[in-house]
């Protein structure tokens, strides 16, 4: 995996031990003149990106002018949901657009997924060793 960066992964219950740990991405999102710091669960089983309420807030969006709905499921259906463009800067990467499902709900990690972190990104998760690496798709398959 070329151009690879490593992350730890990150204790998310001690109570659990090893099986507590989750792969969590530390990044940067940037929506204007706004930058935030934040860590994102990477899931490879979510279908979209998941934008906090809070975090969406603090990046200056406003709910009400955010007009392409979409539906959640799972735990996150009974929650309205908004699209959302922002740039996102991983590790020393290249800004990528990312588009996130901006949710209502406020006790939800931020979360990658398939859509479109997973097409933006290769990732591979070395479980075993507790660590995950990163890298931007290849020109190759542009």
């Amino acid at each position: 995996m070329p151009n690879a960066e490593r992350y730890p992964f990150v204790s998310g219950d001690t109570t659990l031990g090893e099986a507590g740990f989750c792969p969590y991405l530390p990044f940067s999102l940037l929506n204007q003149q706004v930058s935030v710091r934040a860590s994102a669960l990477l899931d490879t089983g979510a279908s979209v990106n998941v934008l906090p309420y809070l975090v969406g807030v603090e990046l200056g969006y406003d709910w009400e002018r955010q007009t392409a709905a979409l539906s959640l499921t799972g735990n996150l259906a009974q929650y309205e949901a908004r699209v959302v463009l922002v740039q996102a800067v991983v590790g020393q990467f290249e800004p990528v657009q990312l588009v996130f499902a901006w949710t209502q709900a406020t006790n939800v990690p931020l979360i990658l997924g398939q859509v479109n972190f997973f097409m933006e990104f290769d990732v591979c998760f070395y479980r075993s060793q507790l660590e995950f690496a990163v890298s931007p798709k290849s020109a190759a398959t542009e």
